[in-house]
C-alpha cells in the first residue's frame, strides 16, 4: 500500500466493522496511518495506509507493529474468556513501543459490576489503560444501533428479558466518525472519557414499532423472564457467552443503557443518528 511507512496513527481493527470506518474516515482527510490487524491480507487497501500484522495476545508482535506511532486507536479484541489478558497485553506492548496515546472503545456505563457482562471487561481494560502511563481517551459507546434489527428473529419477534428498559444506542458510523475526530486533534482530548448514543432511548417495543414501518414487516417485542431467556439458548453457545446474550437485554431492564447525552454532536459536529434514519439510509428512501 501506499504511503508514509511510519503514519503517527495506528488503527487496529481496520478489517473490522468499525475499525474499518474509522480507517476509511482518515484516509479520505488525507491522513497517513498504520493498519495493525491479525490478518494483513484482509485490510482495507487505502491511500496512505499501511498495513501490518498485529495480534493482541503477541507482544513481541505489537512491539515492532507499532514502533515510531504517537497514537493508537483500540479497539476492543474479538470476544472470548481471555480478552481482557489480551487487552492487557497489548497495552502493555503499546506502551512499551513508545507510543504517547491510546484512544480506547470501551462500553457505555463500564463499570466492575455493571449489569452487560462484557461491560466489566472494558472497565477491567480502562483501569489497566488508566496505569500504563499511556495518555488516553475513552469511547465508551451504547450498544451499536446498527445490532438492532438484527435482534429481529424469523418470525419478526425480538425475544429477551429487557422489559420496559431503554437503550440509547448509537450508529457505528458516529462511534466512526467520533474515533476520527478525536484522532486527527488527540491532543485536545486527552485525558476525557466520552459516552457515546444516539439521540434517543428506545424501548424495544418502541424499537420494533420503528422496525416494522421501515421494513413493512410485523415486528414485535416479547418480553422473557430471564430463565425462559436461558433455556431459549442452551446450548448455543458456552456458558460465558450465553451470560453476555442475556444481559445485554437484562442491563436494558436495568435501565442502565439509558440516559442520552451529547457526546457524538460535539465530537462529529451533527446529531446523532435516530434508528428511523439508520434504516432510512439502508432503504435509500426519505427520512
Amino acid at each position: 500500500m501506499a504511503g508514509d511507512p511510519r503514519p503517527t496513527i495506528a488503527v487496529t481493527g481496520a478489517t473490522g466493522r468499525l475499525g474499518g470506518r474509522v480507517a476509511r474516515l482518515l484516509a479520505a482527510q488525507g491522513i497517513a496511518q498504520r493498519l495493525a490487524v491479525r490478518s494483513p491480507e484482509r485490510a482495507p487497501e487505502l491511500p496512505g495506509a499501511v498495513a501490518v500484522r498485529c495480534a493482541y495476545d503477541e507482544p513481541a508482535q505489537v512491539r515492532a507493529a507499532l514502533e515510531g506511532v504517537d497514537t493508537v486507536l483500540m479497539v476492543s479484541g474479538s470476544e472470548t474468556p481471555d480478552r481482557v489478558e489480551q487487552h492487557r497485553t497489548f497495552i502493555d506492548a503499546t506502551a512499551a513501543a513508545g507510543a504517547r496515546r491510546l484512544v480506547y472503545i470501551s462500553f457505555f456505563g463500564a463499570s466492575p459490576d455493571a449489569t452487560f457482562t462484557l461491560a466489566r471487561d472494558h472497565w477491567a481494560t480502562e483501569e489497566h489503560l488508566r496505569a500504563s502511563g499511556l495518555a488516553t481517551v475513552v469511547l465508551r459507546d451504547n450498544f451499536y444501533l446498527d445490532f438492532l434489527p438484527e435482534l429481529v428473529e424469523a418470525d419478526g419477534v425480538i425475544r429477551g428479558p429487557a422489559g420496559d428498559g431503554r437503550v440509547a444506542a448509537v450508529a457505528q458510523d458516529d462511534i466512526a466518525e467520533a474515533a476520527a475526530a478525536v484522532l486527527t486533534d488527540p491532543y485536545e482530548h486527552d485525558g476525557a472519557t466520552y459516552s457515546l448514543t444516539g439521540p434517543e432511548a428506545l424501548t424495544l417495543t418502541e424499537a420494533a414499532g420503528v422496525i416494522a414501518r421501515r421494513t413493512g414487516r410485523a415486528v414485535r417485542f416479547e418480553n422473557q423472564t430471564v430463565d425462559d431467556a436461558y433455556a431459549s439458548r442452551a446450548g448455543q453457545a458456552p456458558d460465558w457467552q450465553l451470560d453476555a446474550w442475556v444481559s445485554t437485554y437484562t442491563a436494558i431492564a436495568s435501565g442502565e443503557l439509558d440516559g442520552v447525552t451529547g457526546d457524538v454532536p460535539t465530537l462529529t459536529g451533527h446529531p446523532a443518528t435516530s434508528l428511523d434514519d439508520l434504516l432510512a439510509r439502508a432503504q435509500g428512501g426519505p427520512r
